[in-house]
């Protein structure tokens, strides 16, 4: 079966996504628009945006349980057994070592890469086009890394938490392959990302500009206020100090840009270029250790800028220590702006491209009562009129992690520690933590929708639903029951997609599955063929 030619056929009967540059059609939907939800309905639209989709089973489960009641033990996590996720973490060999302990293999891979490079006798530029210092371990355990994220989210019943988990990576996004980062993004994931993702945002704030991952990655590490020096030879501290280490340049401003236009203000927060400039003066000094010490959070009294400050008309009058620097964060944290910027990413997320403003003044209102607990502002989101409207149910299309996780989940798969599923999701545009700028994957329907995209799904989805990606157990027997062509159609349509298969969808599914008789086969290209169809695209 050449899956080229089938995607042809769902663009020929019109059921393809609108593609990048054309006229958007309108979202196809499981109710018509204006009718009220019915709790399937609900439990599928609640499942597809709070969660990665639906398991088989998840829906008549949830919309019996309650929709709001399911939504609302999604938002306490403690109360939610993750035993099984629990186990399969245990058989990643990435969670065994800290940060330290990948320090150490990162600073022996960069001496490997150096002693290669003398014995050869190069020249800087030679070392250059040498390979990344990164022996088979490390790769083995930063590929593992990636695999790691996709089996939480596939496997975990804490789906909104693992979502959030993502939203904050994508949100305070640090660039994995970038120097030090190799080894200090792990830390900053496990243990600056995760166990904020549901608390205030304040908190993970701060714990953001304290992490050496971020540090590193907008270079905030080597920024000194002007004509300071160390307070011991450079040589001194460079002594093994494996390259990570430069002479101080002065004050380096991509932090404070960054902060103010991405994780704060926003772009238009009513910052000026005195306020950036100010704002990487209070951050002189914020630094790391060396990757021999583990590469730690590390403030240099000795690089801090201590004259007088204004930012956003607030005056900060310097000092010897991160005092003022934590009073910023605080500030940034709960300005009008921010609440603004971020609250409209959240409903971006979860209720439609293109926010309505309600929602977003929902969730500022929140926001503003709870001191940004992100647990009121998602309440008040997902208890709002706008993430119920027919108009935004089925609106969004799946990022190639959503894609590919829900697909996973559609089919009850069993990924082991293999990194298949998470290569699948890089091949299809999203290599995880491997976005070079600090803006993260975009969230729009714009950035992931067109044709070569949408045959590269559909190739995805046939390999998954066939059985022939090694590391994913599926038992679509279990699932769907054989029959002829029409009675499985309408089971998988039941069971995958939630009873929203369009009329020219089935009819692509009766062509190609004429005259198959093997059950198996037939089974395997029917769930294939509608998890890599149109409908199956959207959320």
């Amino acid at each position: 079966m050449k899956t080229q030619v089938v995607w042809r056929s769902f663009v020929v009967v019109g059921a393809c996504l609108p593609l990048v540059g054309a006229q958007h059609a309108a979202p196809l939907q499981s109710v018509m628009p204006g009718a009220a939800l019915t709790p399937q309905d609900s439990a599928l639209h609640a499942l597809s945006r709070l969660a990665y989709g639906p398991r088989p089973g998840d829906v008549p489960r949830v919309a019996a349980e309650g929709v709001m009641r399911w939504i609302d033990r999604q938002l306490s996590t403690d109360g939610i057994d993750d035993d099984r996720l629990a186990e399969r973490e245990r058989r990643f060999d990435i969670l065994k070592y800290d940060r330290g302990d990948l320090a150490a293999m990162y600073i022996a891979a960069q001496r490997e890469r150096r002693e290669r490079k003398l014995a050869a006798g190069q020249t800087a530029q030679d070392s250059d086009r040498l390979p990344d210092p990164m022996m088979p371990k490390n790769r083995r355990l930063a590929s593992e890394f990636a695999d790691l994220a996709v089996v939480r989210a596939t496997l975990s019943q804490r789906q909104l938490y693992e979502v959030m988990v993502d939203f904050w990576t994508n949100h305070f996004n640090v660039y994995f392959a970038k120097g030090a980062d190799r080894f200090l993004t792990p830390d900053y994931i496990e243990h600056t990302i995760r166990p904020r993702a549901m608390g205030k945002f304040q908190d993970l704030l701060i714990a953001t500009a304290r992490s050496p991952a971020m540090l590193f990655y907008l270079d905030n590490w080597e920024s000194v206020a002007p004509g300071a020096s160390p307070p011991v030879p450079l040589s001194a501290r460079r002594r093994g100090g494996q390259g990570v280490r430069r002479m101080p340049k002065g004050i380096n401003e991509n932090y404070a840009r960054e902060l103010l236009e991405l994780h704060t203000l926003g772009v238009d927060g009513g910052y000026t270029q005195q306020d950036v400039i100010d704002v990487a003066r209070i951050f002189t000094g914020w630094s790391i250790e060396r990757p021999q010490q583990g590469g730690d959070f590390e403030f240099h009294d000795w690089a801090h800028d201590r004259g007088e400050k204004l930012v956003l008309g607030v005056r900060f009058e310097g000092g010897h220590d991160m005092d003022e620097g934590i009073r910023l964060l605080k500030l940034l944290a709960n300005h009008p702006a921010t609440m603004h910027h971020v609250s409209r990413k959240l409903c971006q997320r979860f209720v439609n491209d293109d926010p309505p403003d309600g929602c977003v003044d929902d969730a500022v209102g929140a926001w503003k009562r709870s001191s940004g607990d992100m647990g009121a502002v998602l309440r008040a989101i997902f208890h709002g009129p706008d993430f119920w409207a027919a108009a935004n149910v089925r609106a969004k299309v799946k990022t190639p992690l959503e894609f590919v996780v829900s697909a996973a989940r559609a089919v009850a798969a069993e990924p082991d520690t293999s990194p298949r599923l998470a290569q699948v999701v890089a091949r299809l545009g999203e290599p995880l933590y491997l976005h070079v700028a600090p803006d993260g994957y975009p969230e729009r329907e714009a950035a992931w929708v067109n044709s070569g995209a949408l045959l590269d799904r559909m190739n995805a989805a046939v390999a998954l639903a066939s059985g022939k990606l090694p590391g994913v157990t599926v038992m679509l027997d279990s699932i769907v029951s054989a029959g002829d062509a029409d009675q499985l159609i309408g089971v998988v349509n039941e069971k995958i997609l939630g009873g929203t298969m369009s009329e020219n969808t089935k009819q692509v599914l009766r062509r190609e599955l004429a005259g198959i008789g093997d059950p198996a086969q037939a089974r395997a290209l029917a769930v294939g063929l509608a998890i890599g169809g149109p409908e199956f695209q959207k959320q």
